[in-house]
């Protein structure tokens, strides 16, 4: 598994120390930026780098940051095969990977301490997929809503 990092300027700070954290975890971990502090740039070219690179790998997976994490949702959910799923909790972060399946963890660093961070993004990468076939039922209609 390869973990991939995406993050615009208000998530820039999170998402190096999250790189950090993983990698002294002992994770594979890929910052697709953004790689410098620009004020001016926008999330969704950092949503898509990342979106693009989970569906290239059996069970690779992704985790976007940006200031509300709202946009970042928005833009990664608009690729098919992603599952992008909203976090600021531990419990939203197991739930998300338990319940959706999600491939895409996305925090708001605006509403989330890098603690909190930390414990969510270990959480969810440490969380299967629940076998009950309604989580399953759910992600089928959904591919046959939308492809």
């Amino acid at each position: 598994m390869k973990i991939y990092l995406g993050a615009d300027h208000n998530g820039y700070e999170l998402k190096n120390a999250l790189y950090e954290h993983l990698v002294h975890l002992g994770y594979e971990v890929e910052d697709l930026g953004a790689k410098t502090l620009d004020k001016s740039d926008d999330y969704p070219r950092y949503a898509y780098d990342v979106a693009v690179k989970i569906l290239g790998g059996d069970d690779d997976l992704g985790i976007l940051v940006c200031g509300s994490g709202q946009g970042m949702s928005i833009a990664a959910n608009r690729v098919n095969g992603v599952r992008a799923a909203l976090a600021w909790s531990e419990a939203s972060a197991i739930a998300a990977k338990r319940d959706d399946n999600s491939n895409v963890l996305v925090l708001p660093s605006r509403f989330i301490t890098e603690d909190e961070a930390f414990i969510a993004t270990e959480s969810w990468l440490k969380t299967g997929f629940d076998s009950d076939p309604k989580y399953q039922r759910r992600l089928d209609e959904l591919e046959q809503l939308y492809g």
